[in-house]
């Protein structure tokens, strides 16, 4: 068997985060990404503190790697034609500009369904495509703020605060590789082939992505309220506790976790004392429980809790760094790390992450090294007969 996409043939002519990494889910899964540059480039190529590798940055290796550069000046007669003649050979076009551009490119869907009804056509924009900020620039940390979720992260009395890494382009991303896939199943259903536009909000995605702190608000009026580590559930023995060397996280949400908890602690007085006889009782004296738990976990540290909690089936973890994060075994048994060659930079092999998921065969990966500026432009243009 192949892996799920091979054979099918995107277009993409998207740029920095949240379009590219899209297209890089579906390169992980088979699929050919014909990446069209503008003769600078994708900006993302500089997003490194690296002198040396600016051309060929690190989250550009990460987001690119297997797929194929075209350089194309869309502005020009011979760049229109040639994007044209590249779209007609592919399954799917994958685009963030600001809406309105690339209709004036002479690229917009109205325009290519008419010569490419099959053409499955996704337009990645900070508002989307019709509304009053549709027209509004928008980045990762704008939406982060418009969408309330850099209100909800922080401590109480603190200030609102940005999620530490993009991930709003990061949600966005994986939401358009999920309806491009649909839209793809969906296309190859239809006995006409007859393809579709998606319209790919990054607002819209944070709200989705939210849904378990707008239900609430939605539903029954419950303001959601800034809450520091303490977890969804808002239970005391759900939060981040300080050990003996460093920061440790639990989750004791149910009853029997928080019994357990207690026997692994070795205080059953915990048990025993009627503040904390049940989730409510818990919740009323929050903080004389959380002062009992400081003062045990403060006798370990974190790795020995996080074992001996664990072993008991109280879910637990120590608070490590993204280094060490990265180099769990865990991550390496699970073949997350993919190994590939990095060509012409001042790095010659990279290690990037794969898609996060697992198959028994044919499942996602890549294995080529992220292209040069304009590196396929020549083959691509022989293939399409305008070289």
């Amino acid at each position: 068997m192949a892996k799920p996409l091979a054979g099918v043939r995107i277009a993409d002519f998207s740029h920095v985060i949240a379009g590219p990494l899209a297209t890089h889910f579906l390169s992980l899964l088979g699929a050919e990404v014909i990446k069209v540059e503008p003769p600078g480039g994708d900006v993302l190529r500089n997003y490194t503190q690296r002198r040396e590798l600016r051309g060929m940055s690190e989250p550009f290796i990460s987001t690119n790697a297997g797929k194929k550069s075209v350089v194309l000046d869309l502005k020009s007669d011979f760049g229109r034609e040639a994007a044209l003649k590249l779209i007609d050979s592919s399954d799917i076009l994958v685009e963030n500009f600001r809406p309105g551009v690339i209709s004036r490119l002479g690229l917009g869907y109205n325009t290519l369904r008419e010569r490419h009804p099959g053409l499955i056509f996704c337009s990645v924009s900070g508002y989307g495509q019709e509304g009053p900020m549709r027209d509004y620039p928008a980045i990762d940390q704008i939406i982060q703020s418009v969408s309330g979720l850099m209100s909800l992260s922080g401590e109480a009395d603190s200030d609102a605060m940005r999620i530490g890494f993009p991930i709003v382009d990061t949600y966005s991303a994986l939401l358009a590789a999920f309806a491009i896939q649909s839209a793809y199943i969906q296309r190859e259903r239809d006995p006409d082939k007859k393809g579709q536009f998606i319209d790919m909000s990054m607002l819209d995605a944070s709200m989705v992505m939210m849904a378990s702190v707008f239900a609430p608000l939605m539903i029954s009026g419950t303001q959601p309220e800034r809450t520091g580590n303490r977890g969804f559930s808002r239970a005391p023995t759900a939060d981040t506790f300080d050990t003996l060397d460093m920061p440790l996280t639990i989750g004791a949400v149910q009853q029997n976790q928080y019994e357990r908890l207690c026997h692994a602690m070795e205080r059953p007085d915990l048990l025993a004392d009627t503040r904390f006889k049940d989730p409510d009782s818990r919740m009323e004296h929050d903080v004389e429980l959380q002062n009992e738990l400081t003062k045990t976990f403060k006798t370990r540290s974190a790795m020995d809790w996080e074992k001996r909690l664990c072993d008991a089936g109280v879910p637990a973890g120590a608070v490590r760094s993204v280094d060490d994060a990265l180099h769990l075994d865990q991550l390496k048994d699970r073949g997350l790390h993919l190994d590939i060659p990095v060509n012409g930079a001042a790095i010659d092999r990279a290690t990037i992450l794969n898609a996060g998921f697992k198959f028994e065969h044919d499942g996602p990966g890549v294995s080529t090294a992220p292209p040069q500026l304009g590196e396929h432009t020549n083959e691509i243009l022989t293939e399409l007969g305008l070289i």
